[in-house]
């Protein structure tokens, strides 16, 4: 079938993106499903950091590809062996595809699928095959969903079914920017009630963070970012305190506001400075957890003598340790409950025409959440 997505075929290009125009909205030649495949309508993707590292090439993958995985959309049809969904079905997309079967799937631990993370680095479905194509040349899957299309062909592995009474441009959160923000708080760190919690890095990943404080029942919860209007944000959805990342003295003052620093700092803006704060306003015995994804060639420096001294704890979160199928029915129990207003991290919506202007202002960092709706 013919549909139109956006496709990157350069990356690095340099912003304004308006201008440079990496993503060209072309027609494109999408395979019917295959075996354990499943064709759905996409209607809304939201814009990630992780969309934008791989404009920018800090995070480079194959091209051409059609890029977009934070993904909702209605089952159209299914391939031959998937029968545990149907059409008409609403879905979010998981965007590390499990194969059940690996040493990390068969200890409960989905997002380090070993053959998903072979699939997603070179571009195919779980099944190594690709089934989009222009003119003969096929064209590469983001994360096995490029979801910036109207419709995709996507593994069934990747597609968790979803109450059809929430709009698609809310349910599309929870596919990236809810799993990996508050899971990484749930799971990865599993926060006790009570405790103190910071979050270093307010884009969507970030702002979710928080509202899995407030759902763990932190008794303080500190915002930090170097844009006052994030801050704000973050104090109207339950922040105790923000603090502006830019002040040098900054880890100092929120030592000093936590008595020694917090229990839990989450790192959330995939940066070095971002996580050497992080790491600073962790007090003793603490843990210091990162879900940022940053430049592969960046690293960080700190004095190893803390982890025994100080007996800390250093951890990264990937797809907030979440298992998908068990953790986006329980999250979205809690947002029809008042529990997660994810629906407040909208900032905006947008056509697929107008991506390119998306990414200007998700660079810009002054949106929460920006979605493609079809």
């Amino acid at each position: 079938m013919k549909i139109r997505a956006a496709v990157l075929y350069e990356m690095n290009l340099p912003a304004p993106y308006k201008d440079s125009r990496p993503l060209r909205i072309e027609t494109l030649d999408l395979d019917p499903p295959q075996m354990g495949e499943v064709l759905i309508r996409i209607r809304a993707t939201g814009l990630c950091h992780s969309d934008l590292s791989v404009i920018n090439g800090s995070r480079p993958r194959p091209i051409p590809m059609v890029l977009g995985h934070e993904a909702a959309g209605e089952v159209v049809e299914v391939g031959p062996g998937v029968n545990d969904i149907r059409p008409g079905d609403h879905v979010v997309c998981a965007f590390v595809p499990s194969c059940g079967h690996c040493l990390p799937c068969q200890e409960g631990r989905p997002a380090l699928c070993e053959p998903g993370a072979n699939a997603n680095s070179v571009g195919t479905l779980l099944s190594g095959e690709r089934r989009l194509h222009k003119d003969g040349t096929d064209i590469h899957h983001h994360l096995g969903i490029s979801g910036f299309a109207e419709y995709a062909v996507v593994s069934r592995n990747s597609l968790i079914k979803v109450d059809p009474e929430i709009p698609f441009d809310e349910v599309a959160l929870f596919g990236c920017a809810v799993m990996t923000g508050v899971g990484a708080v749930v799971n990865s760190a599993r926060v006790p009630a009570g405790s103190s919690v910071a979050v270093v890095g307010l884009g969507g990943v970030g702002l979710c963070a928080i509202l899995g404080a407030l759902v763990a029942g932190a008794r303080t919860i500190i915002a930090v970012d170097i844009n006052p209007a994030k801050l704000k944000t973050a104090l109207e959805l339950g922040a105790t305190a923000a603090f502006d990342a830019r002040d040098p003295e900054v880890a100092e003052q929120i030592r000093a506001a936590t008595d020694g620093g917090v229990e839990f700092a989450f790192e959330t803006a995939g940066a070095v400075l971002a996580m050497q704060t992080a790491i600073n306003i962790t007090r003793r015995g603490g843990t210091t957890v990162t879900a940022g994804l940053p430049h592969p060639k960046h690293h960080l420096s700190f004095p190893q003598v803390l982890l025994a001294a100080e007996e800390r704890t250093i951890k990264g979160s990937y797809v907030g340790s979440c298992v998908p199928a068990r953790d986006i029915p329980r999250f979205i129990e809690l947002y029809k409950k008042g529990r997660l207003p994810v629906n407040r991290l909208l900032t905006d919506r947008l056509r697929l025409e107008d991506i390119n202007e998306g990414f200007d202002r998700l660079d810009r960092g002054n949106v929460s959440r920006l979605v493609v709706t079809m």
